[in-house]
């Protein structure tokens, strides 16, 4: 099946047969890989650093990082005398400060995840040559590798140890790399501007997946709709219920042929649906022999969160439709708090339906924007015309008509606004689809007049309506021709978190073309700038998790309740094929700090089998390790106080507990490592965070009270906001592949005769331990062993409900 990646090429035609898209790989240079100790781009801190000040502004460390790497310079330096403090220690503080640096995992030999791990960052040799004449005894207090510990007095074994594979990334000579350091932090482009951002896949096997939507209700759930009228429930980990949200296939009006273009078209949440249960549809029906567009109302289920009661339809509008194409099909709620309806012009060509078209017309419902106010309407009528809407007044309009002059917007959305300044908030933005020359992007007005059929994009379609001058019709903010592509898909303005690079940017595509495009305004004169978006060659995208292709017939673009961007596409453009997959938009070159991006999503009562998500889609263009290690944080090993206590110096610094974001590997290293540098790490039997379980009442090696380790004793964790993330934790650091319950209130007997050392753990379910979870701190409680926190684990998809 034809994949999407790198640039798509000019638009070829499509043949029924299935050659859909043949879209090239681009042959440009390698792009650099910023990447950091834990397999994520780098970031820029949110508090200032105070040790590794040469990152302060974008590097891999946070706050609490550096003042980690400040702690452990102290402990080594303290065993220097004045002389040694003179000449080497600047050179240990640039050592330790490599993990900050945007090329860590390049200087720590870290790209792969199933490699050793360097213990001293990869030097280039003239370098190397200064540490050694100048600090060679402090090799020791630096790494625990044996093979590079007994090459200190000699200087060429150990600069051979500690060179890099690849020149281009040792230190200190990246610095001056300016095919690494230009740009360094922002998005990477080709020589033609197009933008190099990855995807991450969330869902697959859908049919023709044509809406994502989120409920608002702090759950986190979404929901994807498909074609022939079902809608799906995914939790935030990604699995979806057994049983569809809801279900009306018997009533959607749709076919198997490629391209029909009736069916379930659209959803949304009312924006107080965590209170009132309502949500609206927009899908196609047939009564009697005619082709009809039906908006209704649903309610929730009162006994399943996670089903519609199908019994609570209340249909709000039915439209006729004249043909089978040009259907429309995006609702959604503006922040006003009225119902937003955006329909197609009838079908056929050229809006051929009166003098002057549907469109024009402002007694039909075809071609327009329309608002209505459905709030209040357990009484009386169904929906209410908003006192403001513009043509309320005008004789022989249609009160619900907001806006008009529209073909057939496919995909509309509403802005977020600028997270600091709300800049933009409440645009609605919306992907109008062209005859046979433009496909355009527009931003609704109320009141005011889209142009067609007067106007396809900027150009004139029927030249004597387009020569009127009462048309006052408003431009597109964007348009561009069908040699791009062929028939627009809308998209979002990104407003999420995770991608700071990303903000302001409207990210939106073409169905035929398959091509991802952009948008970002140049607030200064108020146009648009325009950049496709290209999917990462080379190793843009080698991070875990991420893939650089896609299924070319980009249908619709969605977002979640965090506001992260998401796009559907598919293979096979018909309703019944299962090739439907949902993307996550994903900047390889920059990403928010730490902790920044957190939020704990309410408990889901699940009454329904879990389907848990597996990808299929893999990165292309890049040689993998066979061997797949999911990475994880390697523990914190206190080898440097062993040392310093075998030579007879104790320190006097606190330390703090160290929060490493390293992954844990393999001893075997494939094709990379020269002969000669094999690292042997020193193993001590217990780690500060390791974790056990104890159940006082029962047999069982899956279940029990939390305890944990932390410097030489085990103590409990007391927390009455113990989460299912924290379980999830646990068990995989215990090598359970599921958390099937965090359990609170010492279900699992109290832990009387140890001390409760963790409190207020909030983990976000992928650190290696809870000490790199948000915590209390070491032995700060205000909890008592009543509250002792637990976990039941599995290895099997045992459902609990919730």
């Amino acid at each position: 099946m034809p994949r999407c990646s790198g640039r798509p090429p000019l638009p070829a035609r499509f043949s029924a047969a299935g050659i859909l898209c043949a879209l090239a790989l681009c042959v440009t240079p390698v792009a650099p890989h910023p990447q950091c100790l834990d397999f994520k781009p780098p970031f820029r801190p949110l508090r200032e650093l105070q040790f590794c000040v040469m990152y302060k502004d974008f590097g891999c460390c946070d706050y609490q990082k550096d003042q980690e790497l400040m702690a452990k310079f102290n402990r080594i330096v303290d065993n220097f005398d004045y002389h040694g403090y003179a000449s080497c220690a600047g050179y240990v503080m640039e050592l330790l400060c490599q993990e900050c640096s945007p090329y860590a995992a390049h200087l720590f030999d870290a790209e792969d995840p199933s490699t050793p791990l360097r213990t001293i960052p990869g030097l280039c040799p003239d370098y190397c040559s200064q540490i050694w004449s100048k600090c060679h005894f402090a090799i020791p207090l630096l790494s625990n590798d044996s093979s590079i510990i007994s090459s200190k007095d000699n200087q060429t074994r150990l600069c051979q140890h500690l060179q890099l594979d690849d020149a281009d990334y040792c230190y200190p000579h990246l610095l001056s790399n300016q095919r690494l350091t230009k740009d360094l932090g922002r998005v990477q482009t080709d020589v033609d501007g197009c933008l190099y951002l990855c995807l991450e896949e969330v869902a697959n096997g859908l049919r023709n997946p044509l809406a994502m939507v989120h409920a608002n209700d702090g759950t986190h759930r979404f929901f994807v709709a498909e074609q022939v009228g079902l809608v799906w429930t995914y939790l935030p980990d990604r699995s979806r219920l057994g049983k569809p949200f809801l279900n009306i296939t018997k009533a959607v009006l749709t076919s198997s042929w490629e391209g029909d273009e009736r069916g379930f078209l659209g959803i949304t949440f009312h924006p107080k649906y965590k209170y009132n249960g309502k949500l609206y549809v927009y899908y196609s029906v047939e009564v009697g022999f005619d082709e009809r567009i039906r908006i209704s109302e649903f309610k929730v289920s009162s006994h399943d969160m996670n089903m519609v009661d199908h019994t609570s339809e209340r249909v709000l509008l039915e439209i006729d439709e004249p043909a089978s194409n040009h259907n429309g099909g995006q609702v959604l709620f503006g922040d006003d708090g009225y119902l937003y309806i955006f329909t197609g012009d009838g079908g056929m060509a050229g809006d051929p339906f009166g003098k002057y078209g549907n469109s024009q017309n402002k007694s039909a419902l075809l071609g327009k924007v329309l608002r209505l106010d459905v709030d209040d309407n357990e009484k009386g009528p169904l929906y209410k015309i908003p006192p403001d809407n513009p043509f309320v007044h005008m004789q022989g309009a249609r009160p619900e008509v907001y806006a008009y002059g529209v073909r057939n917007m496919w995909r509309c959305s509403v802005d977020r606004g600028d997270p600091k300044t709300k800049e933009g908030k409440g645009r609605i933005f919306c992907g109008d689809v062209g005859q046979n020359k433009f496909e355009e992007v527009d931003i609704i007005e109320k009141g005011r007049n889209y142009g067609w059929r007067a106007k396809e994009g900027f150009s004139c379609y029927d030249k004597k309506l387009c020569a009127n001058s009462s048309l006052d019709d408003v431009l597109p903010i964007y348009a561009y021709p069908h040699k791009m592509g062929k028939s627009v898909t809308g998209g979002y303005v990104y407003r999420g978190c995770e991608y700071p690079n990303l903000n302001g940017m409207y990210i939106f595509g073409d169905f035929m073309s398959g091509r991802l495009m952009s948008l970002k305004e140049d607030t200064s004169t108020g146009t648009w700038n325009y950049n496709e978006i290209c999917m990462g060659m080379g190793l843009t995208c080698a991070f875990p998790g991420l893939i650089n292709n896609y299924y070319p017939y980009i249908i619709s673009f969605g977002e979640d309740e965090s506001g992260e961007l998401y796009f559907m596409s598919t293979g096979v453009p018909r309703a019944t094929a299962r090739s439907g997959v949902v993307y996550k938009v994903v900047d390889p070159s920059r990403r928010a700090p730490p902790r920044q991006c957190h939020y704990d999503p309410l408990p889901v009562r699940v009454k329904s089998n879990l389907i848990k998500f597996v990808p299929q889609e893999t990165l292309i263009g890049v040689d993998l390790p066979n061997n797949k290690v999911e990475p994880q944080p390697t523990e914190p090993s206190d080898w440097l106080q062993e040392l310093i206590d075998q030579l007879g110096t104790s320190l006097t610094t606190t330390t703090p507990i160290p929060t490493t974001t390293r992954s844990s590997r393999s001893t075997k290293r494939k094709g990379k490592r020269k002969k000669g540098k094999h690292r042997t790490a020193a193993v001590p039997e217990l780690h500060n965070g390791a974790v056990r379980l104890v159940n006082d009442d029962q047999e069982g090696k899956d279940r029990g009270r939390v305890e944990i380790y932390i410097n030489g004793e085990w103590g409990t964790v007391c927390d009455d906001l113990w989460t299912i993330k924290n379980a999830e934790v646990v068990c995989r650091q215990l090598g359970f592949r599921y958390a099937l319950r965090a359990s609170r209130n010492s279900e699992f007997g109290e832990g009387r005769g140890l001390r409760i050392l963790l409190d207020d753990v909030q983990c976000v379910g992928t650190e290696s331990s809870l000490l790199t979870c948000t915590h209390a701190g070491v032995g700060t409680h205000n909890c008592a062993h009543y509250e002792d926190a637990g976990v039941i684990c599995a290895n099997s998809e045992h459902v609990v409900e919730a």
